[in-house]
C-alpha cells in the first residue's frame, strides 16, 4: 500500500534541460511537480536529473544540459545511472523513471517497485526486450490512452494523465465579445498555426500567438514562408516564447485556444493550461484530444469550417466550469496519488 506509509522515492529524468525548466520543457516540469507533491505528502524524495536541477528533496545531477549531445554522451549518461542504481537502487521503495527505459536495467528484477512513465509515443521494441528479461514490480504508464496504445505490446500498462499545478493559473471568468483567439505552442507545421490563422481571418477575430520558432530547417522555412508574412501586429500578433506569468496573462484574455494539430499529440499540456485560465479549447480530433476536450471545456472538430463554426459559438462555455472540469481530472495532487496507488492492487 504505497500511499499510506512514508516512502523513499527516486525520480529519474534525462539530462538536457534542468528540472524544473526555465522556460519550455513540459516533461521536466512534470517531474518537478511530482517531486514536490511527493515531498508534500511526507515522502523522502531524491531527484536524479541533469545539471542545475533541484527540488525540495535531495538532488543528484549528471550529464549535460545539451539537447544535441551525442550518442556517445547519452551512453555515458546511462552508465552513470546504472552505477547509481547498482549502489543505491534497493534503498528506495519506489523508482519513478521519466527518462530512458534502459536506465532501469540494474533494478529490473529487484524487489523495488518501478514505474516507467512515457510522455510521447513509445518505441515498442525496447518494451518487448525489457519484458523478455526477468523483471519484477514494473508498471508502464503513459499520458493518455492513445499513448498507451503505441507501446502496450508487453508488460503491465496503465494510463495516468499529465498534470499541471492549478494554483499557478488564474481563472478569468469573463472576457469581452471581441476577445482574441490564441495559439500556444512550437511554431512547427504539425502544430497547425497556419490553420489557426485561417480560422481567425475567416471569423474576423484577432489571433495572438505564443511559442518558440523551431530551428530545424523544414520548420524554420515553414515559419519564414507561411507564417511570418501573415503576422501584421494587428489581427495576427506574434508574442514570442512565453514564460508562465505571460501564459497566464494571455490565456486569460483569450476567448478560446485553437489547437488545430496535424499529428497525434500524446497529450498537449497547453490544452489544460488554457482551461485552467478559463479559456475553452477548440481542437482537431487527433491523438489524445478526445480524452481531454469535452462539451464542458471546449469543442472537438474535424476541419477548418467546423473550427470556425465552433469559434462563433464558443461563448456557450462557462469559463468557471471549464476550469473545474479540467482541475478535477488533471491537478497535480490528483495525478500524483494515482501514481502512488498503482501498486495497491
Amino acid at each position: 500500500m504505497l500511499k499510506k506509509i512514508k516512502l523513499k522515492i527516486l525520480l529519474i529524468m534525462d539530462p538536457g534541460i534542468p528540472v524544473p525548466p526555465r522556460l519550455y520543457g513540459g516533461h521536466e516540469r512534470l517531474v518537478y511537480m511530482f517531486a514536490e507533491e511527493y515531498y508534500k505528502l511526507g515522502h523522502e524524495v531524491t531527484l536524479l536529473a541533469g545539471p542545475e536541477s533541484q527540488c525540495n528533496g535531495k538532488t543528484v545531477t549528471f550529464g549535460a544540459n545539451d539537447l544535441e549531445r551525442s550518442r556517445k554522451a547519452r551512453f555515458k549518461e546511462a552508465r552513470v545511472v546504472w552505477k547509481y542504481l547498482r549502489r543505491n537502487g534497493n534503498n528506495f521503495d519506489l523508482i519513478h523513471n521519466f527518462g530512458r527505459l534502459i536506465y532501469l536495467l540494474p533494478v529490473l528484477n529487484s524487489p523495488v517497485k518501478k514505474i516507467m512513465t512515457y510522455g510521447r509515443p513509445v518505441a515498442p521494441m525496447g518494451v518487448k526486450i525489457v519484458n523478455a528479461l526477468p523483471n519484477r514490480n514494473l508498471i508502464f504508464t503513459a499520458c493518455s490512452n492513445y499513448c498507451v496504445s503505441t507501446g502496450s505490446v508487453a508488460g503491465t500498462w496503465k494510463t495516468v494523465y499529465n498534470a499541471i499545478d492549478f494554483t499557478q493559473y488564474k481563472l478569468k471568468a469573463e472576457v469581452a465579445d471581441d476577445a482574441p483567439l490564441m495559439f500556444l505552442g512550437r511554431l512547427d507545421r504539425i502544430k497547425g498555426l497556419h490553420t489557426a490563422i485561417k480560422v481567425a481571418k475567416a471569423t474576423g477575430n484577432k489571433l495572438i500567438i505564443g511559442g518558440n520558432i523551431s530551428h530545424t530547417a523544414d520548420n524554420y522555412n515553414y515559419y519564414k514562408t507561411e507564417i511570418e508574412p501573415q503576422i501584421d501586429g494587428k489581427q495576427i500578433v506574434y508574442l514570442g516564447a512565453l514564460n508562465d506569468s505571460q501564459k497566464n496573462e494571455y490565456l486569460g484574455q483569450a476567448k478560446a485556444l485553437l489547437f488545430p494539430i496535424e499529428w497525434d499529440e500524446p497529450f498537449g499540456m497547453v490544452m489544460i493550461e488554457a482551461m485552467a485560465c478559463g479559456a475553452p479549447v477548440i481542437a482537431f480530433n487527433r491523438g489524445s484530444v478526445g480524452e481531454i476536450v469535452n462539451n464542458d471545456n471546449g469543442a472537438i472538430v474535424s476541419n477548418n469550417d467546423e473550427m470556425a463554426e465552433a469559434v462563433n459559438t464558443i461563448k456557450r462555455i462557462d469559463r468557471k466550469a471549464c476550469r473545474k472540469n479540467a482541475e478535477d481530472r488533471f491537478d497535480v495532487p490528483i495525478i500524483a496519488k494515482q501514481y502512488l496507488n498503482l501498486f495497491d492492487k
